[in-house]
Order: structure tokens, then C-alpha cells, then sequence
């Protein structure tokens, strides 16, 4: 038998409010997209347009919402940038979500 971490109730507010803005940031069907995307490795900003089949602009203002929250970071190269994830951690929580919901 398996158990679940549960947050106790000594759990600091600091902790829960850190992780509702984590879950918050991620509560978008394009922001799950790009995480999703990014869990096998970084990619354009145009690559991203592809596979999730929606605009530049629109992916750009997700991103920025996932830099902003220390989801993703950016690394310019030439005249591109190549987005990633911060922590793989994230990726697991997206992927097993969607798994989740497929069953």
C-alpha cells in the first residue's frame, strides 16, 4: 500500500502559498502544453507554435507567465531563444496530471 504526502498541519502558509502560485501558473491549457512540450528538452519559441498549433504571440505571452513564476528560463542564442524547464519536477506534476485524466 502506498501513501500520499499530505501537508500537515504545521505545513508553513509560506509553503501552501508557494505552491498555489505553482499550480496557478500552470492552470492553462497552453501553459500545460508547453510544459509538456519542454519535458523532452528545450525548444524555439516557433517549434513551440507548431506542436501546440496556436500563435506566436499567444505562446510568447504563456511563456511569460512560466518565466515569471520560475517555470521556464530563456537562453538566447543567436537570434532565438531556447526555452526550458527549471526543475523536472515540474514536468512530473504536468505529465501526471494528463495521464491522470486519460484514464
Amino acid at each position: 500500500m502506498t501513501t500520499t504526502p499530505r501537508a500537515s498541519v504545521d505545513e508553513p502558509d509560506e509553503t501552501l502559498q508557494a505552491a498555489s502560485e505553482l499550480l496557478r501558473a500552470l492552470a492553462s491549457p497552453v501553459r500545460l502544453g508547453i510544459v509538456r512540450e519542454l519535458s523532452g528538452g528545450g525548444k524555439y519559441v516557433h517549434e513551440l507554435v507548431a506542436a501546440l498549433g496556436v500563435s506566436q504571440p499567444l505562446v510568447s505571452q504563456h511563456l511569460r507567465v512560466l518565466r515569471t513564476s520560475r517555470i521556464v528560463s530563456a537562453r538566447r542564442q543567436a537570434r532565438e531563444t531556447r526555452y526550458t524547464l527549471t526543475d523536472e519536477h515540474v514536468a512530473h506534476i504536468v505529465l501526471d496530471a494528463i495521464r491522470h485524466v486519460q484514464e
